[in-house]
């Protein structure tokens, strides 16, 4: 086991830990939970769209008339539909933030350069044509959203990166000390501004000269489309979980560092959901964000809300009757450093085994249950990871009392899982509250050594 211990500690912590400080990723993470807020708004109002309640939809048409599922929808397109325009101002201002350089600028500058690079032209179909035409000055709405996530993303990072190389090195406009804090960094935003959105113009004219004619074309293909299959696969899915679990067994937030990558793919992946959902239309995609949050860690990272029932109910040593009395209610809430870093499960060998195996394995019968349409797949609907099981369930799956039940069933299996490790365990501590680890040389982890 002090061999699992070493090569955790000196080969997988070092990389972890400067993987973790990338202030890139921090900044996709960071400015992407900026737009988490709307879009649980926005699910809110899909829910109540579509309540599987019978005779619902007669019941709100005779009060709200026949167009009341169009006006209640009102706010999902309000939130859904600008998902890449508040990415571009979070990121942009999360990675200024780290740069030392003014935030507010930035974000607004990312912002404008996000726009530019974006055609202004849209899809029209005539009435009685059979062919839709292009349409110029209007901005399109599906670029704003996960379509334009992508692009969003590049182009908030390219522009800070151009806006901190030209105001460190002092390449701006500076007002005298009397003048207000605010307009003297207004006037420190121009010079950078002008060279992002001429970096960016310059770049989209170039674009516009090949064959993709946008750079939204150009990500699609060649970045969009393959992380797209990768996060759309199963196999994919369970190297991004793998590498969640591994990072959490070294104390590090491993679905906050793998989200930075992943998780503009299963926003993504959640927003053609949701566009199929309100369209009556077959759900395209079974790995989203929801996939992962509801169905999978259940409990939180792990799954560890069947090792905390565990613990509530079998523990013979008190140190774990203690600890799932004291994780019960966050675990519920998928909350689990409790148990995290009280059992504990970082640099655990013993308990990292089944900490990796069981959100895998659900991994593995979720997509089973989706894939043969034994459950309802994620239904775009944006329910929050601290939604407690069945309901989240429930919810996720669009109304479907299958995403409860599969919840229950995940949290059987995972029950069987950790339960062996967590006896052997339990038994080590008793045995050291009796005192047998005077009589017995036991390493720190409670192994015999």
């Amino acid at each position: 086991m002090s061999k699992i211990n070493n090569i955790l500690e000196n080969k997988i912590m070092p990389v972890a830990g400067r993987i973790a400080g990338q202030r890139h990723l921090q900044a996709l993470r960071d400015g992407l939970i900026l737009t988490m807020p709307l879009i649980i708004v926005g699910s809110l109002f899909l829910i109540l769209g579509f309540l599987p309640i019978p005779g619902y939809a007669d019941f709100m048409a005779g009060i709200f008339g026949e167009a009341w599922l169009s006006k209640l929808l009102y706010p999902v397109g309000a939130t859904f539909d600008i998902m890449a325009l508040i990415a571009a101002f979070g990121i942009a201002y999360r990675l200024a933030e780290k740069y030392g350089v003014d935030a507010l600028s930035a974000g607004a500058i990312s912002v404008a350069a996000f726009l530019l690079a974006t055609p202004y032209q849209v899809s029209f179909l005539p009435e009685g044509a059979k062919e839709a035409v292009m349409v110029g000055g209007a901005i399109p709405t599906a670029l704003m959203g996960s379509k334009g996530l992508f692009v969003a993303m590049l182009v908030a990072m390219l522009s800070t990166e151009i806006y901190r190389f030209v105001v460190q090195r002092n390449i701006v406009i500076r007002m005298p000390d009397g003048v207000p804090p605010a307009v003297s960094k207004s006037f420190i935003a121009l010079i950078p501004g002008f060279f992002v959105i001429a970096i960016i113009w310059i770049l989209r004219l170039i674009i516009e000269q090949t064959s993709f004619a946008s750079l939204h074309n150009i990500v699609g293909e060649l970045l969009g489309k393959p992380l797209g299959v990768l996060g759309g696969s199963l196999i994919g899915s369970l190297v991004a979980v793998l590498l969640i679990q591994l990072l959490w067994s070294c104390g590090l937030h491993g679905a906050s560092i793998v989200g930075g990558v992943m998780g503009p793919i299963w926003l993504s992946s959640m927003d053609a959901n949701r566009i199929a959902f309100q369209d009556g239309q077959t759900l395209p995609n079974i790995f989203t964000q929801q996939f992962f949050d509801i169905f999978i860690y259940v409990g939180g990272s792990g799954a560890t809300l069947a090792l905390v029932i565990a613990m509530l109910f079998w523990a013979k040593s008190q140190q774990m009757k203690q600890l799932g009395r004291l994780a019960i209610g966050p675990g519920i809430f998928n909350i689990n450093e409790p148990i995290t870093f009280g059992m504990p499960i970082v640099m655990n060998p013993l308990m990292i085994v089944p900490f990796i195996l069981a959100p895998m394995v659900m991994v593995i019968t979720t997509y089973i249950a989706m894939s043969t349409g034994l459950v309802a797949k994620p239904a775009g609907i944006a329910v929050p990871w601290t939604m407690p099981p069945i309901i989240g369930g429930y919810l996720a799956a669009g109304g479907k009392i299958s995403g409860a039940l599969l919840q229950i069933v995940n949290f059987v299996i995972c029950f069987g899982i950790y339960y062996p490790f967590f006896r052997m365990w339990d038994r080590q501590k008793l045995a050291e509250e009796r005192g047998v680890s005077s009589d017995k040389n036991l390493d720190g982890n409670g192994f015999t050594a």
